[in-house]
């Protein structure tokens, strides 16, 4: 099994995408995980990069937000779409940040995953909140390269 396999196991996957899930229940926004080997690009590019792939970049209120892994480079990236990016606090992005790389530092990859998705969600939903009108525009399912 490669290194991406190995990073969550098949359970784990299932909470990361229940908790995406859950974050997305009372926001019209969308919140993705992305998880690869490794890169050849700086890791902010590559995050870019896949969130366009994803098609992140479609949703009708740029509210986008992308958490993207690379496992082998122990590098991860938050990215939001300039809707998301543009009413979130000034620290948001770099509190969690530091949130998720926690729990990354103790192994516990699952939980920081599960904790910024959570936080994001919250951020989403005081800024974009859930209307009638509203679809899931993206799949909640965790994306592999």
């Amino acid at each position: 099994m490669s290194q991406v396999e190995d990073f969550l196991s098949q359970a784990e996957e299932q909470e990361i995408v229940e908790a995406i899930r859950q974050a997305e229940l009372n926001t019209s926004g969308e919140i993705r995980v992305h998880i690869e080997a490794s890169t050849t690009l700086v890791h902010y590019d590559r995050a870019l990069e896949v969130f366009q792939e994803l098609n992140m970049n479609a949703t009708k209120a740029a509210n986008a937000v992308l958490i993207y892994v690379a496992v082998e480079d122990h590098k991860f990236v938050i990215y939001g779409d300039k809707g998301i990016d543009a009413v979130v606090p000034d620290n948001f992005w770099e509190s969690t940040k530091n949130s998720i790389q926690q729990h990354f530092k103790n192994g516990n990859f699952k939980q920081g995953l599960v904790e910024g998705i959570l936080t994001a969600g919250e951020e989403l939903k005081a800024h974009f909140p859930w209307d009638e009108d509203d679809v899931d525009e993206l799949p909640n399912e965790v994306s592999k390269g």
